[in-house]
């Protein structure tokens, strides 16, 4: 073995990683991108949980344990309703994590040494239920009724007085929140990894100048070109739905043709973002390249892995712009609570203004690289 030859290929080698800027990017990037997300961004220690109040009772008694509530920082009062029906509505649609609910009697119920207050939680998320836990500790301070006989100072109501009620998954089981979101973890890891390499691997061949050649519009061969991968996003997600279901009892509560709905929104999203990497890519493998930095932010900021909620808000913000974190709410909301897609049209919204922006940009980008 030569030395010098081998020397010459290393410098070869860093010469050619100096001018590819994708995969400099690369070498710097991941490393960046996973220390700030898993030092900054990824919180267990939930705080902030969306809740919902109906405070039937109106007292201060009641004012103020909703005050020691919301001192504890596990729940942020987001909504104020007139019944349990409403909470229970608005926790189906996605819009409160935890619902607290104060009957008309809870000075009685709490004297009495009764169940007082009741917590709503969405159970799907098996880290919120944990998290929601934490407000049955709070203290209920037993107060004498008129006519009745005084009690010690600073007494305690009896442990129970508030319960915590787990809605759509009470068993806290992990599979059911795990599997409708790995739909969206396969089709968001599949769709732009094989549409980007696709029209990649046409330039590379030497065919898109044939197609160019052909009476085809630009709109028309894109587009032509993503729709087989349609069909296959759709075909993974009848598989994880039948797997899910057969495996693990993963429970279909909304409509199927809801989550298909919601499937097709996300297949096109991802493709749309593919077919705009694919305008920017120059091989395959700075396609694949691209492809991890979008989808590692993907997986560990939509709420699949770590929860949402415990995230500093200016991530969440940027977790809003990716199109899986609003699928995850899409579908997690359509099989475990039974919610039909209407009911969560901000998230559908969000999808197709999504689609349509990608989608424009990858149009424009690539009728400027053939011209």
């Amino acid at each position: 073995m030569s030395l010098r030859r081998l020397w010459a290929i290393v410098l070869k080698e860093l010469r050619q990683m100096r001018r590819d800027r994708v995969t400099l990017a690369m070498i710097v990037g991941i490393p960046v991108m996973q220390l700030v997300l898993f030092g900054y961004a990824i919180n267990l220690n939930l705080r902030h949980l969306q809740a919902g109040i109906a405070d039937q009772a109106n007292t201060s008694a009641s004012r103020a344990l909703l005050m020691d509530m919301v001192a504890t920082e596990v729940i942020t009062p987001a909504l104020r309703v007139d019944t349990p029906d409403a909470l229970m509505h608005a926790l189906r649609e996605g819009r409160i994590s935890v619902g607290v609910v104060i009957p008309p009697d809870f000075e009685r119920r709490r004297y009495e040494g009764r169940e007082a207050v009741q917590v709503l939680v969405d159970g799907s998320d098996t880290v919120v239920q944990s998290a929601a836990v934490q407000l049955a500790q709070v203290p209920l301070q037993s107060q004498p009724l008129a006519n009745d006989r005084p009690l010690r100072a600073g007494a305690v109501a009896a442990a129970g007085q508030i319960s915590v009620v787990a809605f759509y998954n009470p068993q806290r089981r992990s599979a059911i929140n795990i599997v409708p979101g790995l739909i969206g973890i396969i089709l968001t890891m599949t769709m732009v990894m094989f549409t980007a390499v696709a029209i990649v691997r046409e330039r590379e061949r030497g065919n898109m100048e044939l197609l160019i050649a052909t009476p085809l519009t630009r709109s028309e061969l894109m587009i032509g070109k993503v729709l087989p991968y349609a069909v296959i996003g759709l075909v993974q997600t009848t598989l994880v739905l039948l797997l899910g279901m057969w495996l693990f009892d993963v429970p279909v509560r909304g409509s199927v043709l809801d989550v298909y709905l919601a499937s097709i929104l996300l297949i096109t999203a991802n493709l749309a973002l593919g077919l705009l990497i694919s305008t920017k890519a120059q091989s395959q493998f700075q396609a694949m390249q691209m492809t991890m930095f979008v989808f590692l932010p993907s997986i560990l900021l939509s709420g699949f892995m770590f929860p949402f909620a415990g995230m500093p808000r200016v991530v969440q913000w940027l977790a809003e712009v990716l199109p899986l974190t609003h699928f995850l709410r899409l579908v997690r909301g359509i099989m475990l609570r039974g919610a039909r897609w209407w009911e969560l049209w901000p998230e559908v919204l969000a999808l197709v203004a999504f689609i349509a922006v990608m989608m424009t940009l990858a149009i424009l980008r690539f009728r400027k690289r053939l011209d």
